[in-house]
């Protein structure tokens, strides 16, 4: 069966996650979260995720630190963390970026710190 669903979302009245993270269009196989004005700091905690993420920054600056590389993320910057690959982010500009994850970030908890 072929699911012909359509689904738009306002970024203004999406459910926020517990990172800040707000949870954009979901499918069954793929999501978008919007990260927006995160601040600067010390880098988030290490940690592994059980899905894909491909990211676009949209404004600010910030360092993925990942199996060991740093990657400078600037305006325009698009990037893929594979399924289980060790990464932390560090905020250096009020930053703001859009993720699609794969399979859906939010569902079954994956998404919770």
């Amino acid at each position: 069966m072929v699911d012909t669903n359509v689904k738009k979302v306002e970024s203004t009245h999406s459910p926020q996650g517990e990172m800040g993270q707000k949870y954009l269009a979901s499918g069954k196989a793929l999501s978008m979260r919007l990260w927006e004005d995160e601040q600067p700091g010390e880098a988030k905690p290490e940690t592994r995720r059980d899905y894909e993420t491909v990211g676009y920054a949209i404004k600010g600056r910030a360092e993925l630190h990942i199996e060991g590389q740093m990657v400078l993320l600037e305006p325009g910057s698009s990037w893929v963390v594979p399924k289980g690959a060790s990464h932390t982010y560090k905020i250096l500009e009020p930053f703001t970026a859009v993720e699609a994850t794969s399979p859906p970030a939010q569902v079954h908890g994956r998404d919770e710190s």
